[in-house]
Formats: structure tokens, sequence, C-alpha cells
């Protein structure tokens, strides 16, 4: 059974900073490309970043480049979201995924799985 489990939502301030983790089980982690997808109320769900499966190399999406970095250690099977210099527009619920092959249009619709979500919100 695969399992993929988020944690480390929570609240913060404007400007804080959260680490959010990840942890996979039920797949080969190394086989996977990780990424983190989020969702606001009221908004589709939108494509944070991801760390590819071979080579660690990451693709964070412009709108949080510069405040938002993505690791994975394959000793634990768990990916993890660094947030920094949060503002109020990150509040969303974050999800977690696994994917054997990424593409740019659409990327929600080759994850293979999802985690449950946790939420962030960020006060002004």
């Amino acid at each position: 059974q695969v399992q993929l489990v988020e944690s480390g939502g929570g609240l913060v301030q404007s400007g804080e900073s959260l680490r959010l983790s990840c942890l996979a089980s039920g797949i080969t982690f190394d086989s996977y490309t990780m990424g983190w997808f989020r969702q606001a109320p009221g908004k589709e769900r939108e494509f944070v970043g991801l760390i590819w499966r071979i080579g660690g190399e990451t693709y964070i999406h412009d709108s949080v480049k510069g405040r938002f970095a993505i690791s994975r250690d394959s000793f634990k099977n768990t990916v993890y979201l660094q947030m920094n210099s949060l503002i109020p527009n990150d509040t969303a619920v974050y999800y977690c995924a696994a994917m054997k092959f990424y593409r740019a249009f659409e990327p929600e619709k080759v994850v293979d799985y999802w985690g449950q979500g946790t939420q962030v919100t960020v006060s002004s």
C-alpha cells in the first residue's frame, strides 16, 4: 500500500518559515520524481516544484522561486519543502506527489500518488 504522509504545516506569521516533510512508503522512493503542489481555497491545485529522481536537481515554480527549496533524503524516504519569507498568498493545503514522469502542461495529471495534504496558513 502506497502512502505519502505530509507533516509540518501550521499557522505562521508573514515573513516566517516552515519546513514540510513527506514520508513515502510502499514505493521504491528513488524511482520517483517527488513534487509539491498547493491548493488555496476556491482555486485550482497548482504546481510548486519538484526534485528529480535522478541527479537530485530541482525545479521550482517562478511564483515561489527564491523563497522555496526542495530536497530529498533517500535513506529516510522523505522529501522536504523548505518555505521561507512566507506571505499570506502562500496560504493553501500543500500536497506531496510522486510521479514517474513530469510534464510542464497540467503536471497534476501525471501524478501517480498523492499525499493527503497539510494546511499552511500565513497571517499578515
